[in-house]
Parts: structure tokens; C-alpha cells; sequence
């Protein structure tokens, strides 16, 4: 009843006119933002930084929040209307967002995704509110061991699980952790990988792979197909809201995403992206086992679920920024330097020293998710209203949109040129059947694996069993090896289907004798 009680005190706080406004104003710049491929939330309240500090610091925070929200929100758009995600947590929903935008359903991906950002936002907040000492103590048990387990995790679900085909997935997964590792080590300061070219020093960035791989590459494998010289047709925006249907099947996977973000916030250096490809990837299975997937073709699922995974995680990453003093992702880091610049320190003891500004900071987070529904739900049906441009002139859009975005982040044309050179590679993938998925979480993990399984390695002076010396990390192993099982299993019950199939036609064929 205590929390309850500040929790209370925090909404009288948050929902002054004043206050309300400028996280309304929080919400429509972070969405705004989090359009542009390589901007997202970070940036948004990168850039707002300075602004801020005109305004008292309950009334920034507040702002901070709704930004965060909707930045998260805003990547999810033109993921679904253009296969270009506006930042890495939102992969995930091109895969299936954008097939269902091609099928005329691009009011519902954006609805599923609004919807599954409002469930896991709220959830998740809730258990912020609540629980946030107990998920601190979980965060305190994870170390290098537990985090390479969590990327293995990861690495298996979707190179056996997002795909059809474990061995290409595998390929595809080794091309995303060969490019991950160009540029300078980190720790040893070796030159890798770089061919000798000097821009490629500082790596290849994420987004330069992912706007290429989904968006560059699509449009190169339109042009390229048979036929895709004809005069392009404008797509159907389609109906304006979720059926019955739609409900039905959304309603799981928004809670079985927030349940598998919730976690992942909490833990450093978990980020977005693990869980919502956690979260594809359990969908796809399910569907499969149902006998009614339309994952490839864009089922609802594979939007709903990963949505609700990314904002379950966007708001359990204030427990260790507020309880520990620790950012979990970009945006967390930013505003952990807006509370230095207020002269306050993120710890235990911020909920005493600063109870007022935390829990109205909290309460704020449940407004800006309630506003980020409100304001976005409505906008489904006219976003998707920019399918009816003919196609010609999308792709066109989207190839300089696509442009400009990645020169804005370092200013440099050579990432121009490596942008084409990825959505070649693109092109080539789609064009021998090699799954794209694989090769962006190999790119996002690829690092996080290799860096904490060479701090484990130094700690244990070289003893691998270090890897398997805590029970979270064998529990992750185990789930491991649950998955492989289950697909060894899955392989041989297919064949053991196929072969009766095959005979019967053996036999229902001619015999040749007259």
C-alpha cells in the first residue's frame, strides 16, 4: 500500500496541465523522431538535452519519458510502411508488418503495434512500480557467463527458429558476426577486417546493416524481379481496424511478449532486440504447431508480440537506471546524464533523497503510454494511406529517405556508398533464399558474445566451466538445448509424414505394363 500511496502522490504530479503537456509534448517529438532510420529515441533526447534544463527537473523527466515511448513507437511505422525500421528494436516488426502492409492490411500491423506497445507498456510499468527492488537483486546475478548464454540463446532461436532453414540461418548468422567484428577490438586495440580502408576503423554501423539489408535490398529486389519493370500498382490501404479475428489472435502474443521483455530490461546490456527476436520466433513456432502460419506472408502475430516485447523492455530498463545507477540502452544512458546535470545520482537511495520527482517520473510513464495510444491509434488508417502512392514512387521515396538518414548520422559519404553495397548483399539474399533475420541479430550480438565470453575467460584464467558456473546460466542452456531437441524431434517426425506420402504416390502411379 505504500508504493500505491506515492504512486498516487506521482500521478498528482504528472497530470498538472503543465506537466501533462509537455509529455504529450514528449510523445509527438519522440514518435516524430523515431521515424528516421538511425535517430530513434536516444537521439531525440540527445538533442532535447539542452532544452530542458530551462525547465524544472520533474517537468524534464516527464518529457524524457513520453520521448522514450514514442520514440520506441515511432520506429515501428515506417518498419511496417516502407521496410525501413527507424531503430533496431524495431527489426523485428519489418519482417512481418511490411508483408502484411503488401497484402493491404497495413492499418492493422500499425493497430497490433500500438496496441502491443500500450499492453506491454502498461505491464511492465506496473511491475516497475511495484517490484523494482526484487528485479534489481535479479539484475545483481547476471555476469559475463549469464550474457554469453542470453547471446547463444539468441543466436539458435534465430538462426533454427525465425528461419525454415537451420543451415542457411546458420550461414546468415555467421555473415551478421563477421561484419560485427570489423574495425578496432575493443580490448586489444587490433585493426580487423578493414581491407585497409580507414573509414571501416570504427566498425560498420547497425544502421547502415539494417537499412540496408531490409530497405535498399527490397527495392533493388523489386527492380530485378521478372516483371518488376511493369507500371507499378498502388497498394490497398485496406480496412481501418482489427476484426474479431485479428483480436483473437493478437491478444497472446501482446502477453507473451510483455512477459518476455519484462526481463530483458533489467538485465545491462540486454537491450530490445533479444527479446522481440525471442519473441518472433516463439510466435512462428506456435503458429507452425497450430497448422495455420502465415509467418513469411505477414501474420499479425509477428507484430504483435515483438511490439509488446519492446516496450515491456523500454520501461523495465528505468529499474536499474533508477535503483543502480546503471543504463541499459542509449536512451537510459542519456538520461542518467540529465540527472547528473541536476546534481542527483541514480542509486538506492534516490527514491528517498528524490521520492517526489521518481514517482511522478514513474506515474509519467503510465500517461505517456496511454497518450501514445491515443494519439497514434486514430493515425492507423491515414499512415497507412501513404500505400496508395503507386509503387514507383514509394520505392523512390524510400530510397532517398533511406539516403538521407544514414548520411545524417556521421555526415559521411562513404557510408552512403556502404549503404548500396549492403542492400546489394541484400538483393543477392533474397535472390538465393538466405534469411535476413540471422544476419541483423548476428550483427547486434555479435559484440555483446565476444566480449563477455573473453571477460569470462580472463576471469577464470582460460576454465570454461565458468560458462556453465551459475544456475541462470545452465537454466539458459537448457532452454537451448530444449529448442534443439524439439527441432531434431519436429525433422524426424516430418520425414516419418513424408515417406507414407511418398509410397502412396508410388503406387497410385502407372506401372508402365499394358
Amino acid at each position: 500500500m505504500d508504493a500505491l500511496s506515492l504512486l498516487m502522490g506521482g500521478f498528482a504530479d504528472a497530470l498538472t496541465p503543465v506537466n501533462l503537456l509537455w509529455c504529450l509534448a514528449g510523445v509527438v517529438l519522440g514518435t516524430a523522431v523515431g521515424v528516421l532510420p538511425g535517430l530513434g529515441s536516444s537521439m531525440a533526447v540527445a538533442l532535447l538535452l539542452p532544452l530542458t534544463f530551462l525547465l524544472e527537473p520533474t517537468a524534464a523527466f516527464i518529457m524524457f519519458a513520453g520521448i522514450y515511448y514514442g520514440g520506441q513507437f515511432g520506429g515501428a511505422t515506417t518498419s511496417i510502411l516502407l521496410n525501413t525500421p527507424g531503430q533496431s528494436s524495431s527489426i523485428v516488426t519489418a519482417f512481418e508488418g511490411h508483408a502484411m502492409a503488401l497484402r493491404g492490411r497495413a492499418a492493422q500491423a500499425l493497430a497490433a503495434s500500438v496496441i502491443g506497445s500500450f499492453v506491454g507498456g502498461i505491464i511492465a510499468t506496473t511491475v516497475v512500480a511495484f517490484f523494482a527492488q526484487r528485479m534489481v537483486a535479479f539484475a545483481l546475478g547476471f555476469g559475463p557467463a549469464e550474457y554469453f548464454a542470453l547471446a547463444m540463446l539468441a543466436f539458435v532461436s534465430t538462426a533454427a527458429v525465425v528461419t525454415s532453414s537451420p543451415a542457411r540461418g546458420i550461414a546468415a548468422l555467421g555473415m551478421g558476426i563477421a561484419l560485427s567484428v570489423v574495425g578496432i577490438d575493443d580490448q586489444s586495440g587490433a585493426v580487423r577486417m578493414t581491407l585497409g580502408i580507414p573509414q571501416l576503423l570504427d566498425g560498420v554501423d547497425i544502421v547502415v546493416v539494417t537499412v540496408g539489408l531490409l530497405a535498399v535490398g527490397e527495392v533493388l529486389h523489386s527492380a530485378f524481379r521478372p516483371g518488376g519493370d511493369a507500371p507499378a500498382r498502388a497498394l490497398d490501404s485496406g480496412t481501418p481496424w482489427l476484426s474479431r479475428a485479428d483480436w483473437r489472435r493478437s491478444w497472446g502474443p501482446w502477453l507473451r511478449g510483455t512477459a518476455l521483455g519484462l526481463p530483458f530490461g533489467v538485465v545491462p546490456a540486454g537491450g530490445a532486440e533479444i527479446p522481440t527476436f525471442l519473441s518472433y520466433g516463439a510466435e512462428k513456432a506456435l503458429a507452425r504447431r497450430r497448422g495455420r502460419s502465415e509467418f513469411g506472408r505477414g501474420a499479425i502475430e509477428g507484430v504483435a508480440g515483438p511490439e509488446a516485447a519492446n516496450n515491456a523492455t523500454t520501461a523495465t530498463a528505468m529499474i536499474p537506471l533508477l535503483g543502480l545507477g546503471l543504463p541499459t540502452s542509449a536512451t537510459a544512458a542519456v538520461m542518467l546524464a540529465a540527472f547528473q546535470q541536476y546534481g542527483m545520482q541514480p542509486g538506492p537511495l534516490l527514491f528517498e533523497s528524490e521520492g517526489d520527482l521518481v514517482w511522478a517520473l514513474l506515474a509519467s510513464m503510465f500517461v505517456g503510454t496511454v497518450l501514445l495510444l491515443v494519439i497514434n491509434l486514430p493515425f492507423a488508417p491515414l499512415w497507412a494511406r501513404l500505400l496508395r502512392l503507386p509503387r514507383r514512387h514509394l520505392y523512390a521515396g524510400l530510397v532517398v529517405f533511406a539516403t538521407v538518414g544514414v548520411y545524417a548520422g556521421k555526415g559521411s559519404v562513404f557510408e552512403v556508398g556502404l549503404l548500396y553495397a549492403v542492400g546489394a548483399l541484400g538483393l543477392l539474399m533474397r535472390r538465393y533464399g538466405i534469411p535476413v533475420a540471422p544476419v541483423l541479430i548476428g550483427v547486434i550480438l555479435g559484440p555483446l558474445a565476444e566480449g563477455e565470453l573473453r571477460r569470462a575467460m580472463a576471469a577464470s584464467q582460460g576454465d570454461l566451466a565458468i560458462l556453465v558456473d551459475s544456475g541462470i546460466a545452465v537454466g539458459i542452456y537448457a532452454v537451448i538445448l530444449a529448442v534443439a531437441v524439439g527441432l531434431v524431434a519436429k525433422r524426424v517426425r516430418d520425414r516419418r509424414r513424408a515417406r507414407p506420402t511418398g509410397r502412396a504416390a508410388e503406387e497410385a502411379a502407372p506401372s508402365g505394363r499394358g
